[in-house]
Formats: structure tokens, sequence, C-alpha cells
């Protein structure tokens, strides 16, 4: 009874009194880029989460390498012998508890003392598809979508996917762009192609005769006339998001699915003007990749495209060129190399085509403009040049990949739009596009940029496919 009465004294007491009842400080969740970017490890309490990427036990000790996806280097935790091993192995996740401290070895500057070590979830070795220290090649991967980003490599490459978003989105702020949201499901075909995926309600099987949206409907293959609406009130806009083509191509350049950068600028009244953007972007965005994830930029120099980095340096360091597509088809006409697709005036250029002209311009990326008004759709500004008939149109070449960037002057003049629709029996399906033209229209221009091919560039992957997290192409959607 005494005992009693002395501990409600004691907890009546605490209660009033005006300093707090200590409790212990609980461990502070870091994660293992924060752990590793600590400055002052004296010991301080922490918990990380993350998967076991190696296991090596001694005599006394037992280190772990644990890697929670922040960061290509792992965090080394430092436990006792006593601690279960067997559970501890590679793929496993784990909750750490310890204290972070500075590291004896030289190439570390903190490690994790373990004070407890919680297994989250088991990882079964004999038939995880991926061993400890191997280094599959990304073919290998493809076969496991759902498993490839425990990999350093897809880890990697996803990092730099994120960071590439961000850099592209710093620089349309830092620009004045305003970001617009443009719809997926649209009516328009912009690019003329019918590579189209259509859009119905799975209910459509039943009742074939309507249209859930009263119009046919399908997956965007570009932003891009949406955004000439918006360029109608903001001089400057961008948008960047999926987009859809039913190309029926398994090559290393194509997807069904994939996401462009677009972007549309009002009073714009030169291809130069339109061009100086496009290389901004390319060199800005660029840079703040390199300079926010190196590591992980360096890993895929290294084991995938020995000497990306001195070719990218190259392509930073240099101004772009530009010709012509006049004078483009006279360099391949000229070229000693024989091409699978002869070059003639008038028809597009090829994948190998453009591959020449970037190797034949000293492998820096190239502009090619003025193509021929019969290659490009309707939008695209007439230069009225007499025999010869071009259209203000850009696309950016560049190394290992061609195609990167395409663009041009739209025709902001109604009657000649209206004599192009005309021509394309188009004219009922695009008269809001007409009315642009009648009400406040400008010089205005824009281009796109596949975000996938430029990664691809820029990190020297050699298949689209292992750029993005969940490849789409034909005969082939998992997950």
């Amino acid at each position: 009874m005494f005992g009693a009465r002395r501990l409600l004294r004691v907890l009546r007491s605490c209660s009033c009194s005006s300093a707090p009842c200590p409790r212990p400080k609980p461990a502070a969740k870091l994660s293992v880029r924060e752990a590793l970017r600590a400055q002052n490890s004296n010991g301080e309490r922490v918990k990380v989460q993350g998967w076991i990427r190696s296991v090596r036990s001694q005599k006394e000790v037992l280190f772990l390498h644990v890697n929670d996806g922040s960061s290509l280097e792992s965090l080394q935790v430092v436990a006792d012998s006593n601690f279960d091993s067997r559970e501890l192995a590679f793929g496993s996740s784990v909750e750490v508890y310890g204290k972070l401290v500075k590291s004896p070895a030289k190439r570390q500057n903190v490690e994790l003392k373990a004070e407890k070590i919680e297994v989250v979830g088991n990882c079964d070795l004999k038939d995880f598809p991926f061993k400890y220290k191997e280094r599959p090649p990304l073919e290998y991967l493809r076969q496991f979508p759902h498993l490839r980003c425990r990999t350093n490599a897809l880890g990697s490459i996803l990092r730099v996917r994120s960071e590439a978003t961000a850099a592209i989105h710093s620089f349309f702020k830092d620009s004045g762009f305003v970001h617009i949201h443009t719809p997926i499901i649209t009516s328009n075909d912009c690019e003329g192609a019918g590579e189209l995926f259509q859009v119905e309600p799975s209910s459509k099987i039943k009742v074939p005769e309507e249209n859930f949206f009263d119009v046919p409907a399908f997956l965007t293959v570009s932003g891009q006339l949406h955004l000439e609406v918006m360029s109608g009130a903001f001089t400057q806009v961008f948008t960047f998001g999926p987009t859809f083509r039913a190309e029926n191509s398994q090559s290393r350049r194509h997807l069904a699915e994939f996401y462009m950068v677009e972007a549309e600028i009002s009073f714009i009244e030169s291809l130069q003007d339109l061009m100086q953007v496009m290389e901004g972007l390319f060199k800005s965005a660029t840079m703040m990749v390199l300079s926010n994830c190196p590591e992980d930029v360096e890993l895929c120099h290294k084991f995938m495209a020995p000497g990306q980095k001195d070719r990218l340096e190259h392509m930073l360091k240099n101004n772009f060129l530009i010709i012509s597509y006049t004078e483009a088809v006279e360099i391949l006409k000229q070229a000693s190399q024989n091409f699978t697709f002869t070059p003639e005036w008038g028809v597009d250029l090829h994948t190998e085509h453009e591959k020449y002209l970037v190797k034949h311009c000293g492998n820096v990326p190239v502009f090619v403009i003025n193509y021929p008004l019969a290659l490009k759709p309707f939008y695209m500004r007439d230069n009225e040049d007499g025999p010869q008939h071009t259209v203000a149109a850009v696309d950016l070449l560049v190394p290992g990949v061609g195609e990167l960037f395409g663009g041009s002057l739209r025709e902001e003049r109604y009657h000649f739009l209206e004599q192009r629709l005309a021509s394309s029996g188009l004219t009922e399906a695009y008269q809001w596009y007409l009315d642009l033209r009648r009400f406040g229209s400008v010089p205005h221009g824009g281009f796109g940029m596949g975000f996938e091919r430029y990664l691809q560039c820029i990190l020297g992957i050699d298949n689209i496919k292992d750029v993005i997290p969940f490849p789409r192409f034909t005969h082939s959607c998992l997950l």
C-alpha cells in the first residue's frame, strides 16, 4: 500500500512539474543517402531501412551492405556475429537500429554500428533471378520487369531519369514557361500518321453502336495542338507526359508508350530563336544531371557505354551545327557509304542517314532545317520558296540516336492554313484550329523531345527499352 502511494506521488510530481518527464530519444530515421552524407557521425542513434546487397561474416563481426535506392552507394552495417546471419541474406529487406559512427575504412566516411536488426521480408535466394556480385546484361533483366529495378544498373538509370525530369522542369520554370497538363485522351491525330490507339470502355464490346465520348477518341500522340491553344493566352508553355504510338516496331528506338517534352512559344518568328531554346534545354538539363548524380552516370558510362563520357563532353562544349535538308541530301549523295535507303530530295531521312550526318559533322548535334512541304504535317509554316517547296521545320540529330527533337514554326496565316487543311480533307475536323487564327493569332513555334531518346543519348544506352521502368511495345505489355 505504501509503495503504491509513493509511486502515485512520483507520477503526480512529474505531471505537475514544468519540465517534462525524460523519455528516451527516438532513433532518427535516415535514408542511406542521408546517412552517407552525415557530417556528425558521433554516435547518433538512427534507423535505416532497405535491402541487403551483400553479407560478409567473420569470426566476431558481421558486415552488411544495405541500400534503399536513394543512392548507388550502400551503407555498411557492422553487427555482432551473434545476429542470426541465416535470415540476413542478399535481397532480404531489413530495419537496422544503431549508432552512426566514423568508419575506420578508407573507402567510406561512416558506418552503422547495429544494435538491432529486424528482417522485414526474407528473400528466397534459390529462386531469386539475380545473384550477388553478378552483373547480368540488360537484355536478361528485361525478362523480370517486376524485379530488375533492384539491380545497380536499373537503379542508376532510374535515378538519372528522375533527376533529368527535375532538370527539365527546372529549365522551363527558370525560363518563364507555364506548365500545362495536356489530355491523354483526345479526338485529334496530331501527326496524321494514323498510328493511334483507340479508347473505348470495356462494355463497348457489348454495345458497339455508340461512342463513349460521342466521337472517336484516342490515346494522344502529342500534346502540341493543345499547347497551341494555350499559347494564345500564355507566351511560353510546355508539357511533359506520356504519349502513345501504335507502331508495329520492336526496334531499339521505338516504344508504344513513351514520354514527350513539348513546348510552344508565341511571338517567335525564326527557327534560329527556336533552335536556341532547344539547344539550351539539352545542355542545361544534361549539366544538371551530371552535377546531381555523377556516380549513376559514371556507372552507365563505365559498364554499359565505354567512351560515352568523352562523347557527351564533346557535345556539351561545342555549338550545335545547322544544315538545310537540301544540304543534308547532298552530303548523303556524296557519301562513300552504301545506304539501305537511297537518299533523294523529297524523301524522308532514315536512321542510317541521320547517324551518318552526325558523324560527318564531327559527332556534334546537328539541326536539319527546311524540309519539303510534302513530308510534313499541315500545321508547319510554308516558306514560300519556289520550286523546292519547303516548310520551316527543324529536327535535331544527335550521336548514337539520330533524331531527338522535332519542331517547326507554325502556320499562323489563316488563308495558308485553310488551303492546307482543305487539300488534306481536314477542314471540318480542325475548324477550331482555324479559329485560333481568327482571334488574335500571332507568329509562334514549338518543338518536342523524346525523353527516352534523350536518356539514351546522355547515358549511351543502346536500347530504348532499358531507360523506361515498364516498356510497352508490340507483342509485349508485361505487368
